[in-house]
């Protein structure tokens, strides 16, 4: 099994967007479990034009055909495959949601910033909503062809279009999983997630990430929750297994060498964690890497 970190080489650095039409065609190979997966922090939505398309993640297989739609949030591992002999044709567009965080998105910015649960589970959207489907991927061609072909505004074209198409799900989101909340101040979140994002090996101090913040300790405490949903220590935690998994699936050291280099060196509360966020042990993690080629899921 092969897994890598895909680099994102944006076609407008400003925008940070990547979109572009791939195509697969010859005869199709006996279909497999994937063997190559790769992950990347920029979201992803595929739209598929013409064929079948397989995508995978740990949990879910989604069997796609012309005119559906899916979506992966940053850092997901996922891997991908035609499912039919006739030509296959699909739109991948990747994109760093960050600098479309302005005020007005602010309410919404721990449900796309992935804090509370993954994009991937917005996916039912697209299996039970078919105007939003459409709605969806007619934005991916738009934002395709202003990248494309650079008509002049295109920039401002293309930023149009991604608001437009996050207020789609939005405005979609039958189940509640895109509610407004508490105004988030980014100037004050934005180096505190941050900070932790990059000392997830080491021992993170809730009374230096409150100095940052420039709270007190119990203040920062209830502001964090209030704001992002979740506690503190929860959101570290989350942070870090989801570390851990990819690289589980990515390199060859031991559990014990994994759950300490993501800062946790008690197994038993690292196993609890991996089992309370996926359900699962890192060992029946793994398994999932190599899932039965003829199971589908949809949302």
């Amino acid at each position: 099994m092969e897994i890598f970190q895909e680099p994102i080489h944006y076609q407008n650095p400003l925008l940070c967007i990547k979109v572009w039409e791939f195509t697969s065609t010859g005869p199709l190979a006996h279909i497999k479990p994937p063997t190559q997966w790769h992950y990347h922090k920029e979201i992803e939505f595929i739209l598929v034009k013409t064929g079948k398309h397989r995508l995978y993640t740990p949990e879910r297989i989604f069997d796609l055909e012309p005119g559906e739609v899916v979506v992966i949030g940053s850092s997901r591992l996922h891997a991908a495959q035609r499912l039919s002999e006739s030509d296959l044709s699909y739109i991948v567009l990747h994109v760093d949601l960050e600098p479309y965080f302005d005020p007005a998105m602010m309410p919404y910015y721990r449900h796309f910033a992935e804090i509370m649960r993954p994009l991937e589970d917005l996916n039912y959207i697209f299996a039970e909503n078919e105007q939003a489907r459409a709605d969806v991927g007619r934005i991916i061609e738009q934002i395709h062809d202003e990248i494309i072909s650079r008509p002049i505004g295109h920039e401002i074209a293309a930023a149009m279009h991604i608001k437009h198409l996050l207020l789609t799900l939005l405005r979609a989101d039958s189940r509640g999983l895109l509610q407004s909340h508490e105004y988030v101040d980014r100037d004050t979140i934005g180096p505190i997630l941050a900070y932790v994002e990059e000392r997830l090996s080491e021992r993170i101090e809730l009374k230096e990430v409150s100095r940052m913040a420039g709270m007190s300790y119990h203040y920062f405490s209830k502001y964090f929750k209030k704001t992002m949903g979740v506690p503190f220590t929860d959101y570290v935690n989350r942070k870090r297994i989801a570390a851990a998994e990819r690289a589980l699936a990515t390199q060859v050291e031991s559990v014990v060498d994994i759950a300490r280099s993501v800062g946790i060196d008690n197994m038993a509360h690292f196993y609890e964690l991996f089992r309370r966020f996926n359900g699962c042990t890192p060992k029946q993690y793994l398994r999932r890497m190599t899932p039965d080629a003829g199971a589908s899921a949809h949302d």
